[in-house]
């Protein structure tokens, strides 16, 4: 019998045009994320999360470097899971699929209101990364 563990997930922080691309989630929970999805057996993270960007954003991305990895008990409500999150650049326009009803370019400044998980603090902790190099503490 195999232990019950966490859900892994990728998400990435794709640098685009001057912003980043968030996605409308079409199930919820509702609201705005970071693209991003569940890792399927037999597939690498680095696989996981250009396929899922291609997936939500029709972006081909370009993966730059791990971010951070979360994994707080409660940043899913649907269950545990835990996220290695990539910073990422792409080009184009991105356009929502999959599970994305949309996908809009935002800059820092104009973040929407209703934003999914704890995306909104993955953002800041990015935001604050690239003014300042100093990246997110560990979850200890």
């Amino acid at each position: 019998m195999r232990p019950e563990t966490p859900q892994l997930t990728v998400d990435s922080i794709i640098e685009i045009q001057g912003g980043i691309v968030l996605v409308e989630r079409k199930y919820p929970p509702l609201g705005w994320a970071i693209p991003g999805g569940f890792v399927d057996p037999g597939e690498s993270l680095f696989e996981a999360v250009k396929r899922e960007a291609l997936e939500e954003t029709s972006l081909e991305i370009e993966v730059l470097d791990l971010f951070h990895i979360y994994s707080k008990p409660w940043r899913d409500p649907r269950g545990d899971t835990v996220s290695a999150v990539y910073w990422c650049r792409a080009s184009g326009k991105p356009v929502g699929g999959d599970d994305a009803a949309k996908a809009v370019i935002f800059s820092e400044g104009d973040l929407p209101e209703n934003i999914a998980f704890d995306h909104r603090e993955i953002l800041q902790q990015f935001f604050h990364w690239k003014r300042t190099g100093i990246r997110p503490e560990l979850d200890l």
